[in-house]
């Protein structure tokens, strides 16, 4: 026995509409139907629905996890092409990591900035100053 798509929905975290539109999509071939046509998820999907998850949160667009899975439902003779998807996918969360360090660097000058205007009672205090915030801008 599986699992119906309301129990997927809640055990994987994403909504039984979320399963839906993936399904529709074309990113769940994985997943089997019963005789009466409803989904049936099975232990093995969950696996991959975790991986459908970190790509698309981490930003791959639908097509491009479309093309993953596609390639992964032939086998082992694509290896070496999903090795690659994963290598470039990688070198681009780190290129948005890196995106938001620098925004995560904004912000944090930006709250020094504040709490020594609070403190001095006045944001003049930066033009009276050299504070040294200048190189964090």
């Amino acid at each position: 026995m599986g699992y119906t798509i309301s129990q997927a929905a809640a055990r994987s975290g994403l909504s039984a509409y979320t399963l839906r539109y993936y399904d529709k999509l074309g990113l769940l071939p994985f997943v089997n139907r019963d005789h009466a046509g409803n989904r049936d998820f099975k232990e093995s999907d969950f696996n991959w629905l975790a991986i459908i998850t970190c790509l698309k949160k981490s930003g791959m667009p639908v097509k491009k996890i479309r093309e993953y899975l596609d390639s992964a439902m032939e086998g082992d003779a694509t290896l070496n092409e999903r090795l690659e998807v994963f290598e470039t996918h990688k070198k681009v969360v780190m290129e948005k990591i890196a995106e938001l360090e620098k925004y995560m660097r904004k912000i944090d000058f930006k709250i020094l900035y504040y709490k020594t205007a609070i403190e001095h009672g006045t944001e003049a205090v930066h033009a009276q100053a050299d504070c040294g915030f200048e190189d964090l801008e």
